[in-house]
């Protein structure tokens, strides 16, 4: 099969849920009980795995490795997600039934971001190899770009420690795009009306709402800055890249209602993300070395997660 028809079954399928999830089950707007969110969640992962297992048949073991482990660690990166979105929701104050949508166009907003991120960065890698040098008897290629990402990965692995408490009295609207919409557009404080943006005295003015999808959108775009590289260092496939990238942070709405209620549990799971984010680096550094297989990647990125996650429980029962 061609990776144009693998690409072309992966949007439709895409397509068909989304189409179920806000214009079938979710056309109006209400609050998402946990029982609904659990079985989205649940969708979506069965989907996720079940779009690996397809892999497997058709391209092999390998790739379907590749697919598995990129998906976990961009799961478990986006977990990370879930403690910003709180945070974002509680500063603007939004009321619960307007969660989902926002949340929904926020998603599908991450889905384009991460396709123009993935293949402009496959795009740069092969652009970036260095001329071959001998080391260790053997002609090795060296690419500055995955360097770079390893880098990046392994410094970000030791910044997460301390993330979430540099989030805790965030200001969101401190920033750049902010403050320009602030000052050229109205801000109307309607946030009850559920409209991005409302007409008052004749003018159209932003709500809080459309404010918060802005926000959401730019903490995509900086969680993306951590979680492109990272799979970037398992493979560089920008089909395996790209599906379970997708297949990740689609199922990440529905998993925010499920355990926003629940996240104290998952406290200790920034620990095991650090982990992940520290070994892919060190990978990254040393693929063209060394290689590591793709099933020894994937066992050590189950085995922090889970490890990360009984930590959480028992902590949290102390």
């Amino acid at each position: 099969m061609s990776e144009n028809f693998l690409l072309l079954i992966f949007a439709v399928v895409i397509i068909i849920c989304l189409i179920f999830d806000l214009g079938v089950f979710n056309k109006k707007q209400h609050v998402l009980s946990t029982k609904e969110a659990t079985i989205w969640t649940l969708v979506w992962i069965v989907l996720a795995l079940l779009f690996g297992v397809f892999i497997f048949y058709e391209f092999g073991n390998v790739k379907a490795t590749e697919y598995f482990a990129a998906y976990l660690t961009e799961k478990s990166l986006s977990l990370d997600n879930i403690f910003v979105f709180v945070l974002i929701f509680s500063y603007y104050n939004v009321p619960e039934e307007f969660k989902h949508r926002i949340l929904f166009w926020g998603i599908l907003g991450a889905v384009i971001l991460r396709a123009i991120f993935i293949f402009v960065g496959v795009e740069l890698i092969k652009l970036t190899y260095l001329p071959p040098v001998e080391l260790f008897g053997k002609e090795i290629e060296f690419n500055v770009l995955l360097i770079i990402f390893g880098i990046i990965l392994i410094l970000t692995g030791l910044k997460t420690f301390i993330v979430h408490k540099e989030n805790e009295n965030k200001d969101f609207s401190d920033n750049f795009i902010m403050k320009v919409l602030k000052k050229r557009f109205p801000i109307s404080n309607n946030i009850q009306s559920g409209s991005f943006t409302i007409i008052e005295n004749g003018k159209r003015c932003i709500t809080p709402l459309l404010l918060c999808l802005i926000t959401i959108e730019l903490s995509d775009v900086i969680f993306a800055v951590d979680s492109i590289p990272a799979v970037f260092g398992i493979t560089q496939d920008p089909i395996i890249l790209y599906t379970s990238n997708i297949f990740a942070i689609l199922g990440l709405r529905s998993m925010y209602f499920m355990l926003s209620s629940i996240i104290a549990y998952f406290k200790r799971l920034s620990f095991g993300i650090s982990v992940i984010l520290l070994y892919i680096g060190v990978k990254m550094l040393i693929s063209q070395v060394y290689h590591i297989d793709a099933i020894i990647s994937l066992s050590i990125i189950i085995s922090i997660l889970l490890l990360s996650i009984l930590w959480s429980i028992i902590e949290k029962k102390k």
